[in-house]
């Protein structure tokens, strides 16, 4: 590593005021501090002696990403081996390696598009790169179907990163998640594919994917084989009348929706949001490296228990309603935003009171958006958001509320 220390020491000067290369240190700045620390020091005080700076912090995100990572790939393989009705003819890693094939074009492209955006900012402002690129580029895949078509995704990062972050003035100054706005973007532009119901449907001549209306309107010689509409999907479409667990537990073939299959991970969805099982895995990590907040991710699923059992106080005991509120922990992308969209340090919540009120609300309105819209049947991603616009909001009146506290307290 010394030896790569010194190359890029010796080209230090062509990036340097007044070097031939000046316009392009930013990205000069980023190898550079991307493999090593940083060579700048505060001279005035005060001031805190730590080795830890934003590209070690994104890093941990990354690393605590890795299990989800790691297992969507087989997940991925297994639902197209599923889709195609040739799992018993395929290993465990040569449905890793399919699922890999399928999703590394779509982390490139996600990588490569918002690194180019973070490079044209930071070179036209003349400041670092953003490290925040390093989550967003891997968050907003994770996100997606894996029939995303690659189109889509730089149209998703672009926006993302432009409107969502770059606009207000770069890291740390934006208001919203930008993954989080990305996949909004996306959802709303193109909705058929980013539905996330019946994923993986197959028409015949194998050279095309269909959503979930195309398949229930095509007629069953059109298509060769598909792995079945997701968890929440099913869940939405259990009739007033009918007792939901019944309907989830009793798909044909491989789709059983019961909580274990679903804290697991092996179903249909998103690229790496199914395993609520890894993405405690990774709130471990944010946890005990300081990064993430236990008390947003603590409060989120509280929030959602309690309104789940709320609904089910409201119904008979039949329709979405009465679906028991751990489920809703389990299905979508409920754990994987809790753990890992909700804690964003900068579009969060930062005082510990303000956290536990935001993760909360977030909890609650996920599954009042889950049972009650019936254009997304996640709710995940609009609560995040929604929360988001009122985090600065909710600081506000916590820390006026200590103010006042103390200013009575002193008047006695």
């Amino acid at each position: 590593m010394k030896f790569l220390l010194n190359i890029l020491q010796q080209q230090e000067h062509l990036f340097q005021k007044g070097g031939k290369l000046e316009k392009l240190y930013p990205l000069y700045e980023a190898q550079r501090t991307f493999l090593f620390t940083p060579p700048q020091t505060t001279v005035k005080g005060p001031h805190i002696r730590d080795s830890v700076d934003m590209k070690r912090v994104m890093i941990t995100v990354v690393f605590a990403l890795l299990p989800l990572i790691i297992f969507s790939f087989y997940n991925t393989g297994l639902q197209t081996a599923r889709a195609y009705n040739e799992v018993q003819n395929l290993a465990w890693w040569q449905l890793m390696v399919n699922g890999l094939l399928i999703e590394l074009p779509i982390i490139i492209t996600s990588y490569v598009v918002g690194g180019l955006w973070e490079t044209i900012f930071a070179i036209v402002r003349k400041h670092p790169i953003s490290e925040g690129f390093l989550v967003t580029g891997i968050l907003l895949p994770l996100t997606l179907p894996p029939t995303v078509p690659l189109w889509q995704v730089a149209m998703g990062v672009s926006f993302g990163v432009v409107i969502g972050k770059e606009i207000f003035g770069g890291v740390g100054m934006n208001i919203l998640n930008p993954a989080l706005t990305a996949r909004v973007f996306l959802f709303f532009a193109y909705p058929a594919s980013m539905s996330g119901d019946a994923v993986w449907i197959k028409l015949i001549d194998g050279n095309h994917w269909i959503d979930s209306f195309l398949y229930h309107t095509a007629g069953a010689g059109l298509v060769e084989g598909f792995s079945g509409a997701t968890a929440l999907a099913t869940a939405f479409t259990v009739p007033a009348n009918m007792e939901p667990m019944g309907i989830m537990q009793d798909m044909s073939n491989f789709n059983h929706f019961n909580w274990f299959t679903l804290f697991i991970g092996l179903v249909p969805g998103s690229i790496g949001e199914t395993s609520a099982m890894l993405a405690l895995v990774g709130a471990l990590i944010l946890i005990v490296s300081g990064v993430g907040s236990w008390r947003i991710i603590v409060a989120t699923i509280a929030g959602a228990l309690v309104m789940g059992f709320g609904m089910n106080l409201w119904s008979n005991g039949t329709g979405y309603m009465a679906l028991p509120p751990w489920y809703h922990l389990v299905m979508g992308g409920f754990m994987f935003g809790a753990v890992y969209m909700a804690t964003d340090p900068v579009s969060a919540t930062a005082t510990d009171a303000g956290k536990w009120i935001y993760g909360f609300l977030i909890g609650v309105l996920c599954v009042l958006i889950r049972v009650w819209n019936p254009a997304y049947p996640e709710g995940m991603m609009l609560a995040i958001l929604f929360m988001n616009i009122f985090a600065p909001l909710i600081d506000h009146f916590v820390v006026q509320r200590n103010i006042q506290r103390r200013l009575a307290r002193a008047k006695k």
